[in-house]
């Protein structure tokens, strides 16, 4: 008697559709709590609040300036003389408990004030790196186009990679670190214009501007009594700040907003109007400037997944 060979199914069933493709999970490097998003917005809105509270009337110069620390890019404030540039530079400095380094800027000003020199110490008979002012979280340059070429080409590696060469030696700066560097766009007698190789390491460019009537008077009310700067309290550390960068260079960035900001730089490269294209690195910094900016909004997000 012969019998049907068994096999381990009977009969064929027919394939299940594949299931949508789904959208990648936010990159966050530390939980994703519901809260995590107040969090952030609570740390950044306490920064905010101080830097504003010195430059009143200038709301959006002052969150312009915090999204260009959270997001750990360099800020330059172009604006006629008086009007709080470096007002604007020592308030957002002395919001955060870390170091502060300060150059005023002069067309004597050398490289090695900046960045430091080797001295000989002649107990060791040996040379000793003495750092400059650029080896500090926050680096304050007053008047930086009163420099001369040679020495605002010393900030371009500082700048862009983070650290400092000098005698063939590299040394790493402190995190976070962030330059804020003020210009004066009139009385350009004996100053030397930033070239655009220097300008594309500054995320922002602001213009601080004047106040309307109400906040300039309310602005000479806080000053009849004490510098507004004295009030300005360190509501966090640079250990703080750092992680604070981090936690939104994970959040997730929409294919959307990231098409968008490729689109508006393709729209200035095939503007004939547009005299300097956007380049590359400018599309790098809109997008984390756009996952700083709601961090600094009252309207910050707060559902559970930390997307931008």
């Amino acid at each position: 008697m012969t019998t049907a060979p068994t096999t381990s199914a009977q009969a064929t069933t027919a394939p299940t559709p594949s299931a949508p493709p789904r959208r990648p999970p936010a990159k966050v490097p530390d939980g994703r709590a519901p809260g995590r998003n107040l969090e952030l917005r609570r740390r950044a809105q306490v920064i905010l609040e101080q830097v504003a509270g010195v430059v009143r009337g200038r709301q959006e110069a002052a969150r312009l300036a915090v999204i260009a620390l959270l997001a750990e890019g360099h800020v330059l404030i172009e604006d006629v003389p008086g009007v709080g540039k470096t007002t604007l530079a020592k308030a957002l400095a002395a919001s955060i408990e870390a170091t502060t380094g300060r150059v005023q800027f002069t067309p004597d000003l050398m490289p090695s004030d900046i960045i430091g020199s080797h001295v000989f110490r002649s107990d060791t008979a040996d040379f000793e790196f003495r750092s400059g002012p650029i080896f500090a979280h926050i680096v304050i340059g007053d008047e930086i186009n009163r420099a001369s070429p040679k020495t605002q080409s010393a900030l371009l590696e500082a700048m862009q990679e983070g650290q400092v060469t000098v005698d063939g030696k590299t040394y790493p700066l402190p995190r976070p670190f962030i330059v804020v560097a003020t210009q004066n766009p009139i009385e350009m007698e004996g100053t030397y214009p930033l070239p655009e190789a220097q300008r594309d390491r500054f995320m922002a460019r602001i213009a601080v501007g004047y106040p309307d009537l109400t906040q300039e008077m309310a602005l000479l009310d806080a000053q009849e009594v004490a510098d507004p700067l004295d009030d300005v309290k360190a509501v966090a550390t640079a250990p703080q700040v750092l992680a604070l960068i981090r936690a939104i260079r994970g959040l997730y960035a929409a294919p959307g907003i990231k098409r968008y900001i490729a689109e508006l730089a393709r729209a200035t490269r095939n503007n004939p109007a547009v005299a300097l294209w956007a380049q590359t690195v400018g599309t790098s910094f809109w997008t984390v400037a756009t996952m700083s900016y709601p961090t600094t909004s009252r309207n910050w997000c707060r559902r559970s997944g930390p997307t931008v």
